[in-house]
């Protein structure tokens, strides 16, 4: 019988683990029970589950916020401020639907006297059918607890499974992204789809189905010599683009990039003074262009939100644009026969906020690319939170460039990086002093011309605006209680407004972007 072609779910890989011991589909999978008694339900056994929530808010407790995080009932978590393992999950597999439902034990509490929050998550739930899940926990902020909140879904359609001791079915690296009701839990200070930590699943089936003679016979029959990890049929043919040698399938490494020819060597030559009779063009000068970059979206509306209270302010020429700002006036060199563009562009953006304490300006931006790898380098001007010193670096490389292949070359006159890939460098996260390094930030997009004859793209998305909004309408969200279920806001009017202000300082802080210290404002 044929191999059903779909991607592989949690919750048939558990019914195969039950039933032939092996990590291949039964073919009766999908079909209901052919009489009409009740399908048998699988109990499962001894299950963990590991997540750390998200990585930069656990940074964020332990460092900005001098807070503690402490696990209980059964919860652990990993050495070096690592994730957390949730144990003894017990549930059970539905063999009609496919349906798993598993609780595991444990809690796990984010605390900070400065700060002014207190969170707790316990009573975590998986729930999955087919290549779907969800992730629910009991949310406890300010003393008040809110049970079953969905937290985030889950997305098995490219995770794979492993064997692991015991019987174990593990899949690793679950991607996860924060619901509509979670982001509600959370104040709305994270938005609906953020990307949280993945996770990892393991569960052990406790007992195999009275039922199942038909589908061990199966697995024991065509299928059964192809081994654990050789019997998915074609499930693999309908993974585009997959990786074999990954164990996780979620986050598959680019392609390698289309070889170039190495130029021919030449002799150096020196560059014009300017005053030539050579065209730009021809001394390899860029006549003019633009950077647009943003930093990072999250970080500017926390930024002008109601935590930070602050603002952007926009100098030099710079001005705001629909992928955050605009920098103009780009000038500098292209080295045609080595595909290499060093453009410095003119205009500065400064970050302030919390009353001071936030000051942080990027100004002179460059963009330094050759082949595939590039740098976006800035002169930086940082605040400590610490210390309050003011440290000025210029020509810091704040953020590392993914070139795609050949976009390096002029065509018209023009060369464009577009919406090019930026990670943060290890510099950079030290003038952040809370993003870790590798962090993502918004794309860079830059346009230069390198013939005095050709035209730059219309400006079409510069506002030429020069500043930034300093109220909270810049996607932060009000204290004021609110009146769905699942918002930890809609706490009761005893509830005091710097213990709300506290978790939404620490939920903009995991999203990485409070970077500076929150004033507690309490109104009791």
């Amino acid at each position: 019988m044929a191999a059903i072609r779909r991607p592989l779910a949690l919750a048939a890989a558990i019914a195969t683990a039950a039933t032939t011991a092996a990590l291949c589909l039964p073919s009766t999978a999908s079909a209901a029970p052919a009489t009409g008694a009740a399908a048998p339900k699988l109990e499962l056994k001894n299950g963990t589950l590991d997540w750390g929530v998200k990585e930069s808010f656990r940074k964020y407790v332990k460092g900005m916020a001098q807070g503690d995080i402490t696990t209980a009932d059964g919860a652990r978590q990993a050495p070096g401020n690592g994730p957390f393992t949730f144990t003894d999950g017990t549930g059970t597999y539905d063999t009609s639907t496919h349906a798993v439902a598993t609780t595991f034990k444990g809690s796990v509490r984010f605390t900070s006297k400065a700060h002014g929050f207190d969170i707790e998550l316990a009573d975590l739930k998986v729930a999955t059918k087919g290549t779907s899940g969800a992730l629910t926990a009991d949310i406890t902020a300010a003393g008040k607890t809110q049970g079953d909140v969905p937290l985030a879904s889950l997305d098995l359609s490219g995770v794979r499974p492993g064997s692991g001791t015991g019987g174990a079915m593990t899949f690793a690296k679950i991607p996860v992204k924060l619901t509509a009701q979670g982001a509600k839990a959370f104040n709305d200070m994270y938005k609906e789809g953020q990307e949280l930590d993945p996770a990892t699943l393991s569960v052990t089936p406790a007992s195999t189905p009275g039922k199942g003679g038909e589908d061990s016979r199966e697995g024991q029959g065509g299928k059964g010599g192809q081994g654990s990890h050789g019997s998915q049929g074609g499930t693999t043919e309908e993974q585009p683009g997959g990786t074999s040698g990954s164990a996780s399938g979620s986050h598959p490494g680019p392609g390698p990039a289309a070889p170039r020819k190495k130029p021919a060597e030449q002799p150096a030559a020196t560059p014009s003074s300017g005053t030539g009779t050579a065209s730009a063009a021809a001394a390899g000068k860029i006549v003019d262009g633009n950077l647009d970059w943003g930093v990072k979206k999250s970080f500017r509306d926390y930024v002008t939100g109601p935590i930070a209270h602050g603002k952007a302010e926009l100098a030099g020429g710079a001005a705001t644009s629909a992928a955050g700002y605009r920098f103009p006036k780009g000038h500098g060199t292209y080295d045609s026969a080595k595909a290499a563009v060093a453009a410095e562009f003119n205009g500065s953006v400064r970050f302030t906020g919390h009353a001071g304490a936030l000051d942080l300006t990027f100004a002179h931006l460059k963009v330094k690319a050759a082949g595939t790898k590039g740098t976006l380098v800035a002169d930086v001007s940082a605040k400590s939170r610490a210390t309050g010193k003011v440290t000025s670096t210029p020509g810091m490389a704040v953020a590392d460039l993914k070139i795609p292949a050949g976009a390096l070359t002029a065509k018209d006159g023009v060369v464009t990086l577009e919406n090019v890939p930026a990670t943060l460098t290890a510099a950079g996260a030290k003038a952040f002093e809370n993003y870790p390094a590798g962090q993502e930030l918004d794309p860079v997009t830059a346009v230069v011309t390198v013939d005095p004859g050709a035209q730059l793209p219309s400006a079409g998305d510069a506002s030429g605006t020069s500043g930034g909004t300093s109220g909270g309408t810049s996607g932060g969200a009000s204290f004021t209680s609110g009146s769905g279920s699942a918002s930890l806001a809609a706490t009761g009017s005893a509830t005091p407004t710097g213990a709300l202000a506290g978790v939404a300082a620490a939920l903009i802080a995991a999203g990485g972007a409070a970077t500076y210290a929150v004033r507690r404002r309490a109104t009791r």
